[in-house]
């Protein structure tokens, strides 16, 4: 059975970086696209970025282009998400998930397996 665990989460201040990662276990990782989705408050989860097998494309929403860059190192079964100048609207719960299917990446139904979550709090 696939496992996703999300790691890297905390509190820190408007301006600064922090590198989240997602690590995968139980399946073939290089056959996943692997996907990040953020959930604020009273929010619904949001696709924020994702990265194909194999060839590692990468797809950004539109409000982190530019400050989020999306990563994954096969040799770790992991993903990273390394997120730079932070805003306070970056507050939120961040998740991972798996797919096996690149082109439906944006869609939080398409995905088979989630992780737990990691907290992301930004101070103005």
């Amino acid at each position: 059975q696939v496992q996703l665990v999300e790691s890297g989460g905390g509190l820190v201040q408007a301006g600064d970086s922090l590198r989240l990662s997602c690590g995968f276990s139980g399946g073939p990782f290089d056959r996943y696209s692997i996907g990040w989705f953020r959930q604020g408050s009273g929010n619904e989860r949001r696709f924020v970025a994702a990265i194909s097998e194999v060839s590692g494309l990468t797809l950004y929403s539109d409000s982190v282009k530019g400050r989020f860059t999306i990563s994954r190192d096969d040799a770790k079964n992991t993903v990273y998400l390394q997120i730079n100048n932070l805003k306070p609207e970056d507050t939120a719960v961040y998740f991972c998930a798996a797919t096996l299917d690149w082109r439906t990446v944006r869609f939080r139904s398409k995905y088979s397996y989630w992780g737990q979550g990691t907290q992301v709090s930004v101070s103005s």
